[in-house]
């Protein structure tokens, strides 16, 4: 079935999204004349659980912030076997621009865990953007490069320290609320782990 997509201005529920805009990680310091200046640009598009929003190797792509719900920034190998690189949930925000900044097709995909909803525009429209208000194109790159930095830290971190530890590390970095959005099985992926052992670990009360 494919996505239901409206602008911001004709969604029923604008007054609540103008409002999450306000909230995302990359626009709360944006003024409403900013602001109302992307929102006309803006799509919404509804996603559900396994709903591709960008595919890995592409060259077409866009520039996400998370309203509601969970999305995973996932690689892919040629046997389909997946690592999750990080989770992004409502507030925060999901991109490419890396890739499109180098020329690059899409290195990983963007994926939904669960329902949920996004603003987004095509990535040549928010670079366009951005280079209006370099402010704000600073705050936004800052973004970029603490993400990528996490991923770095959370690859080490796969290697170093034992099961325990790399649930207890992902807790101390997200809310509670945000991890009981994220299904067993996608939370032990992303910390190399089977969804069992991770619930054995929960059952002896070593997390």
């Amino acid at each position: 079935m494919a996505a239901v997509i409206s602008s911001v201005a004709n969604h029923r529920q604008r007054n609540v999204i103008h409002m999450q805009l306000a909230q995302n990680v990359v626009l709360r310091e944006m003024g409403d004349v900013e602001r109302e200046e992307l929102e006309a640009l803006l799509e919404v598009r509804d996603f559900g659980k396994g709903d591709y929003l960008l595919h890995q190797g592409v060259h077409e792509m866009e520039q996400y912030f998370v309203l509601d719900g969970v999305l995973k920034r996932a690689v892919a190998n040629a046997d389909a076997k997946e690592m999750i690189l990080r989770f992004a949930g409502a507030g925060d925000m999901e991109t490419s621009y890396a890739a499109w900044r180098l020329n690059t097709p899409t290195p990983y995909a963007i994926i939904g865990v669960s329902k949920g909803r996004v603003a987004k525009l095509p990535m040549p429209r928010w670079v366009e953007f951005l280079d209006r208000y370099p402010k704000f194109k600073e705050v936004f790159e800052y973004h970029v490069m603490r993400v990528m930095s996490e991923i770095m830290a959370h690859t080490i971190t796969l290697h170093l320290l034992d099961a325990p530890g790399r649930v207890h590390r992902f807790m101390r970095k997200h809310s509670a609320e945000f991890a009981d959005q994220i299904p067993r099985k996608e939370l032990a992926a992303h910390l190399n782990l089977t969804a069992e052992t991770l619930s054995r670990l929960k059952q002896r009360g070593k997390i």
